[in-house]
């Protein structure tokens, strides 16, 4: 299916972003019913973390399925896990197009989506369904809510019990305000709010965070999530930051994803780490476009990652080479499996 999907993408790539991207999420579904599942991950891949056992640490990070359509497909491609979403409570459509800009000569993308989904029931009723794979499912607040904080304690009710870990959701810079929630106060308040509506319910949450916090910003996030009892951290979200790029949509205003990032979010979560410990999990994002990149986040202290804009430019068939080329890592330095790398850094 990878080379498929990769002769799919070359094709696919000469269409209007948003619309290659609709029609890649629709091939996929017809195709992957038809493929049969990859031979199992080296055991030197194998992580166990957040109370689930994942085959390999790759994960795809929200945005590419946010009404969790196609997960199991994409477990099919290699993934470890797919997150889903971002998912709020009611549909919405998101913001004007154009909102989704390929930036290629920097590998990378400008977004300004904004949360466009079909809300939680359209995404629970795809959980139901969704078939194997460890699945996550990315949660975020409508852009009219009068009250923010309760429409995550809404949509974690709906589709906690569906999915095999939560993310919460405040660093999109295209919902205005809702940045806001890493504030001290508010994402005291939220987490509180969201795990007493988890209850006895055994089920991981994390909160995904921007790259383009300062030190104080970080110190808080980590006080806070270390005291507040949430399991993880993404690091992390689109950056509303504009290092030198050559693309004509440079200047297109949105979270900037893909190559650019890897630097500086990796500075991030090895900062993030410094911070934590391993107390909390952390999963890795941002610029990933090989292995060299994934096992770079591990020993900066990321015990999982997840790519996504990489995909774009690559094609299906670049989960295969990360997972080869991070396990030519670990040989190299003479690790016996990933976790042995995580933090080796930091």
């Amino acid at each position: 299916m990878a080379n498929l999907l990769d002769f799919g993408a070359t094709l696919l790539a000469r269409l209007p972003a948003e619309t290659a991207h609709n029609l890649t999420l629709a091939l996929i579904g017809q195709i992957a019913p038809l493929v049969p599942r990859l031979l199992p991950d080296p055991p030197c891949m194998r992580v166990t973390a957040l109370g689930l056992d994942f085959p390999n640490p790759v994960g795809l990070a929200a945005g590419f399925d946010k009404n969790a359509a196609v997960p199991a497909a994409m477990a099919k491609l290699g993934f470890g896990f797919v997150e889903c979403g971002t998912v709020t409570p009611r549909a919405q459509a998101g913001n004007p197009r154009p909102r989704l800009f390929r930036l290629r000569q920097d590998r990378a993308v400008i977004n300004r989506m904004g949360f466009n989904n079909g809300g939680m029931e359209r995404a629970a009723a795809n959980l139901v369904a969704r078939g194997e794979g460890v699945v996550g499912i990315n949660i975020g607040a409508n852009k009219d809510s009068p009250d923010r904080i309760a429409d995550y304690r809404t949509a974690f009710m709906r589709l906690a019990p569906l999915a095999d870990y939560v993310t919460i959701n405040i660093s999109s810079p295209n919902t205005p305000g809702l940045r806001g929630l890493q504030n001290k106060g508010e994402l005291n308040r939220l987490i509180t709010t969201v795990l007493e509506a988890r209850g006895a319910m055994s089920k991981p949450v994390l909160v995904k965070i921007a790259p383009d916090l300062d030190e104080t910003a970080l110190d808080e996030i980590a006080a806070v999530a270390l005291t507040g009892g949430i399991d993880g951290l993404i690091v992390s979200n689109t950056s509303i930051a504009r290092p030198p790029l050559r693309s004509r949509h440079r200047r297109e205003s949105g979270g900037l994803s893909g190559a650019p990032l890897l630097s500086s979010s990796t500075k991030i979560l090895r900062g993030m780490r410094q911070r934590v410990g391993n107390k909390l999990v952390l999963i890795g994002v941002g610029g990933i476009a090989s292995g060299f990149d994934a096992y770079a986040k591990i020993r900066a202290g990321a015990t999982l990652v997840q790519l996504y804009t990489a995909l774009v430019y690559e094609g299906p068939g670049l989960v295969m080479r990360i997972k080869t080329e991070l396990a030519e890592c670990l040989t190299r330095d003479g690790y016996d499996t990933v976790v042995e790398a995580v933090g080796a850094d930091a």
